[in-house]
């Protein structure tokens, strides 16, 4: 129960300061410190990361900071290939999805520590308005990849989706964080149907694990704008490397053993 709500807390902190990147460290920490299986950690995260997001939004609707078309195209294409993630999840031996995990870990650490990306310019044109012919195809391209990622993994994908809404679609760093949310929301929703059933959940630790999370990603939120986001994201990406040196061990000590 300690190690869920200490999880919580820093997966809602992720969540509510960078618009994304707690999920990636929740199945890890379920599935080791916690104890659960691989189904029941995906599960669990799925559910726990989408309430957090959608809580999190919330200062970021009032901020105005959602590209509403763009998040419900996005989430609408991921929603569908989530389903496709879950049944390939089914076929493959856990030790190879924690691999795959791992390694999708270690390139999410690389992308935080790479210097900030100059914001593209697919969608924006003079006065606001949004470029759909060039917009389009590259809102549903990266919906795909993300949605079979959140269904295979168990993972909200928000350190895919941002750097895919400010580098591709041209969004700025506020507004993407918040479309982000919006996103990983309706992602975390379409993977949770699709993993239903599969395991019970751990109704205790469901609990603890969600209302820390929400408490501290709403806090988080507030914060945002005071905090040196730089400087979180290295710590983070040294976090995430960490994490998938121990995946790998893990599992390194599984097969010879």
């Amino acid at each position: 129960m300690i190690v869920a709500v200490v999880a919580g807390l820093v997966i809602g902190a992720l969540v509510g300061l960078l618009g994304g990147g707690g999920s990636i460290l929740a199945v890890p920490a379920l599935v080791y410190a916690a104890g659960q299986d691989l189904r029941q950690a995906v599960a669990t995260s799925l559910l726990v990361v989408g309430i957090t997001s959608l809580v999190a939004v919330l200062p970021r609707l009032r901020a105005r900071q959602i590209a509403w078309r763009i998040a419900v195209l996005f989430g609408a294409t991921g929603a569908a290939t989530a389903f496709a993630g879950a049944a390939v999840n089914r076929l493959l031996p856990d030790e190879l999805v924690l691999g795959l995990f791992a390694a999708l870990m270690i390139g999410a650490g690389v992308r935080m520590l790479a210097e900030k990306p100059a914001t593209g310019a697919a969608c924006a044109v003079d006065g606001g308005r949004v470029n759909w012919r060039r917009c389009l195809p590259r809102t549903l391209a990266g919906g795909l990849v993300v949605g079979f990622l959140t269904g295979l993994l168990g993972v909200g994908g928000g350190f895919l989706i941002i750097p895919v809404l400010v580098v591709v679609l041209g969004l700025p760093m506020t507004t993407a964080i918040g479309t982000s949310l919006v996103i990983i929301a309706a992602n975390s929703a379409a993977g949770f149907a699709a993993h239903a059933g599969e395991a019970p959940l751990d109704v205790p630790v469901t609990v603890a694990f969600t209302a820390a999370a929400v408490v501290t990603a709403l806090a988080a939120g507030r914060l945002a704008t005071r905090v040196d986001i730089a400087r979180l994201r290295r710590w983070f990406a040294y976090l995430v490397f960490t994490v998938a040196a121990g995946i790998l061990v893990q599992i390194t000590a599984g097969l010879l053993g």
